[in-house]
């Protein structure tokens, strides 16, 4: 067996920035510290920071007046906000920068008078929190036949955004209808789509090429992890989305694959290496690293948080 290790692959920028965000409020505060929504989609990274003293909520109501709460890196609505000051909440703001970005482009849009079509999953904390920043002025859109049931006319101001953690591929289809559609529409100048999410794609899409199954290391709930195995599927491979190793079903393996692993961008790469260890041990795979870009965007912690730390003489993590 071979194993190509895809790269890039795991934490992004901004689930790097969150993850250490709640690392340095633990240490600042103590516990317990709340989080608002999962901090990133990945079932080993909650259950460490649930062992360590946080607690996930799904209401800012459930908070007690005056604790601390961080925004998760999906980023909240401001209806969130204005709830957390009226309670007195000490908010921390760990919403990814390239989220944030998308927030500021539908608040913009949504002042000059567009309707604002968004590309995006259903549910999906990163599309609540998008389209709460003018809930009046969006339309949620996830595939072409949805383009196709829109009403609006020639003359109405339509704008698009996207979700930032969707496949490439069905983003540009979605976006390329909207436009034969609705010729006027308009477009944020830089794509919305996150540069790890796209450059985990693309290695996938190519390393898949020369493979016979792809392991995708993610939660189920997360949306990037998702986009990779379907990505692998969509080209003929076997593709199978794993939270770790003890999912492994032998029955999908003689010993003579090529085994493309990756991980989506809120894996962490501990789970990556059980995997790699768990077919080494059993087959006695050949390991072989493939990267296909490098990344170095680093994003720094939420300002309030550095501003405190400095001000405890907090080591920062």
């Amino acid at each position: 067996m071979k194993i190509l290790l895809a790269g890039p692959r795991g934490f992004c920028a901004g689930v790097n920035m969150a993850i250490e965000t709640l690392e340095t409020a633990i240490r600042l505060y103590g516990t317990p510290v709340y989080v608002y929504h999962e901090i990133v989609h990945n079932k080993h990274v909650v259950d460490r920071f649930i062992r360590e003293g946080a607690i996930f909520v799904d209401a800012v109501e459930d908070v007690p007046e005056g604790a601390v709460l961080l925004f998760s890196a999906h980023g909240v609505a401001p209806e969130v906000r204005r709830v957390s000051a009226e309670r007195r909440l000490q908010a921390i703001d760990a919403t990814c920068p390239l989220v944030t970005k998308v927030h500021l482009e539908a608040i913009k849009y949504a002042k000059a008078g567009y309707r604002i079509v968004l590309i995006g999953h259903e549910g999906h904390d990163e599309v609540i929190g998008t389209m709460g920043q003018a809930p009046e002025a969006f339309v949620l859109v996830d595939s072409t036949e949805e383009v196709d049931a829109l009403s609006f006319g020639p003359d109405d101001m339509l704008a698009y955004l996207t979700q930032t953690t969707l496949s490439v591929d069905d983003a540009s289809r979605i976006i390329h209808r909207l436009k034969e559609r609705f010729p006027q529409i308009v477009g944020p100048p830089k794509d919305d789509i996150c540069y790890a999410t796209q450059n985990r794609q693309e290695a996938v899409r190519i390393l898949s090429e020369g493979a016979d199954i792809v392991l995708v290391l993610g939660s189920q709930n997360s949306s990037n992890s998702q986009r990779l195995a379907e990505l692998a599927r969509d080209s003929g491979i076997r593709a199978f989305l794993i939270d770790g190793a003890n999912e492994i079903d032998p029955a999908w393996f003689t010993g003579s694959e090529t085994v493309v692993i990756t991980a989506g961008a809120s894996a962490p790469e501990s789970v990556v290496q059980d995997c790699v260890s768990w077919l080494q041990a059993r087959y006695d795979a050949e390991v072989e690293e493939r990267t296909i870009r490098q990344e170095e965007v680093y994003f720094p912690l939420p300002k309030e948080l550095r501003a405190a730390a400095t001000a405890a003489q907090l080591p920062m993590a």
